[in-house]
């Protein structure tokens, strides 16, 4: 009688993600480890006025220009369990998380975090990773893309991500969580 071997798949370390070259990101998703080519300048421009729209306004709890209360970070390193995730952009309400901890990663989950979408990532982006947040409570996530020059912004309600508003091109907005600015998204993409 001939019994069919059942291949089980051996799930990614971080071991395994130590080994990839720094010019890729490296996450493990569901035991699967994802390696992308490092972004390219679309992706970096607009992570950067990202962060300078909302660094001087929001960033810690007395900001230089706003009303503060978060810890605004690029690329953090965040562990879920056996999860390793690198979002473009993540912060964390400095009343949940009052100091940004001194480590080489983060397991507490941020209330919003920004994925910046690039073709080489936009299925893992938008699928996978937003499973993920889902599961550990992100309240907020901005998907932009630099090629199409849009965001969306979508909030987490009862375990579904509901889009809460859309911009593109050269719109002025106040996307939530970070309402209490204004935000030109012109800003964001490099010049064609």
């Amino acid at each position: 009688m001939a019994h069919d071997a059942v291949e089980t798949k051996r799930r990614a370390t971080y071991d395994d993600l130590l080994l990839v070259p720094d010019t890729m990101v490296a996450e493990i998703v569901d035991g699967d480890l994802v390696v992308t080519p490092r972004p390219a300048t679309p992706h970096v421009f607009a992570a950067a006025e990202i962060a300078a729209d909302l660094l001087p306004a929001f960033h810690g709890i007395e900001a230089r220009s706003g009303p503060g209360g978060w810890w605004i970070l690029p690329e953090p390193e965040l562990h879920f369990g056996d999860d390793v995730l690198v979002p473009d952009l993540a912060a964390w309400r400095c009343a949940r998380m009052p100091i940004v901890p001194d480590a080489p990663a983060i397991a507490v989950a941020p209330d919003w975090l920004a994925e910046i979408i690039s073709p080489s990532s936009i299925r893992h982006d938008r699928i996978v990773k937003m499973r993920r947040y889902a599961q550990e409570g992100v309240s907020w996530v901005w998907l932009v893309d630099p090629l199409a020059r849009t965001l969306e912004v979508l909030r987490l309600e009862a375990d579904r991500w509901t889009v809460v508003s859309s911009h593109a091109a050269n719109e002025v907005g106040r996307p939530e969580p970070f309402a209490a600015v204004e935000i030109q998204l012109a800003r964001w993409w490099l010049p064609r």
